[in-house]
């Protein structure tokens, strides 16, 4: 997608809303690149329009809100048919605090902020997820009244349902979050634990993650099958550290550095011989010790980190 200095002068009246249109879709569909897929097709709906369908337009950013929300809901039902391919487990794009966002291309040169997603809690890892266990239009109901503060009716214009169907759309998502342990506030992890769980791994012992893991704790790491990951969710503590264990016996040149991915503590995982990002990490908790690794090692999802 072009930089707000690349777009036509008649389209300079939508081109500020760029953020809020990413914020939207990333929120949505989980992955800043189909955001992106998803706004230009925005934008190109909006330049068909002639100038007299535009002028008739009383918020240009509620026309693009709409229509980006339903080219969202229908990537989203097509998204769940790639996923049946998609190699090994599937997560959510994670991404880095403003002050490391990158362009994802060569060269470390940061983006426009205008192609910032914000950071908040409707962001976080472990709500990304829950938001992919749901129906397209639970999802988009959802995100739209709890996190833009919509109204139904004009949900209701965007997923093709009543107002009152998107009011039970949007409490059916609610309930999903509440009832699922990941979904609590409560579960971000302090940036003490991971340190604790960063120097458990770093020193090489089986019982020192042990006592920072949950006994029922699990990992799951995304390669996308372009990199080594686990196939299948590995559970259990004693599981849980050995795979982390290995890792570093498959490559100790391995560095860890603290960072916050999705705006909670995280980690990244580096080579040094190259200093690139070869994984993220992310966590939740349950008292005082961690619960839930997410690690990503898709290259394809750790442009922004480069």
């Amino acid at each position: 997608m072009p930089g707000a200095q690349d777009i036509p002068p008649d389209l300079q009246v939508v081109a500020d809303e760029r953020r809020t249109l990413l914020n939207l879709g990333y929120r949505l569909l989980g992955s800043v690149t189909d955001a992106e897929d998803a706004i230009g097709e925005t934008y190109l709906r909006w330049y068909r329009l002639t100038p007299q369908q535009r002028d008739d337009i009383d918020s240009p950013l509620g026309w693009m809100m709409k229509t980006a929300g339903r080219i969202c809901l229908d990537m989203l039902g097509s998204a769940r048919a790639r996923r049946e391919q998609y190699v090994g487990q599937w997560l959510p794009e994670p991404l880095p605090g403003p002050n490391r966002w990158t362009s994802g291309q060569s060269g470390d040169e940061l983006t426009d902020p205008a192609d910032q997603v914000t950071m908040d809690e409707s962001v976080s890892m472990a709500l990304l997820l829950v938001l992919d266990t749901m129906t397209p239009a639970e999802r988009v109901s959802f995100v739209l009244h709890d996190v833009f503060r919509y109204r139904f009716d004009e949900i209701a214009e965007i997923v093709g349902r009543s107002p009152g169907a998107c009011r039970q759309l949007a409490s059916s998502a609610r309930r999903r979050i509440h009832g699922t342990p990941v979904g609590s506030a409560e579960r971000r992890p302090p940036v003490a634990l991971v340190a604790t769980f960063k120097a458990a791994w770093e020193s090489g012992e089986v019982q020192n993650l042990l006592r920072v893991l949950d006994p029922e704790s699990t990992a799951v790491t995304d390669g996308g099958g372009l990199v080594t990951a686990s196939a299948e969710p590995i559970a259990g503590a004693p599981a849980v550290a050995e795979f982390f264990l290995e890792v570093f016996q498959r490559q100790p040149d391995l560095v860890l550095e603290h960072t916050d991915v999705n705006g909670e503590p995280g980690l990244t995982a580096r080579s040094a011989a190259t200093g690139e990002v070869l994984a993220v990490l992310s966590f939740t908790t349950r008292g005082d010790r961690v619960d839930h690794i997410w690690v990503m090692r898709n290259p394809e999802k750790l442009g922004h980190w480069r």
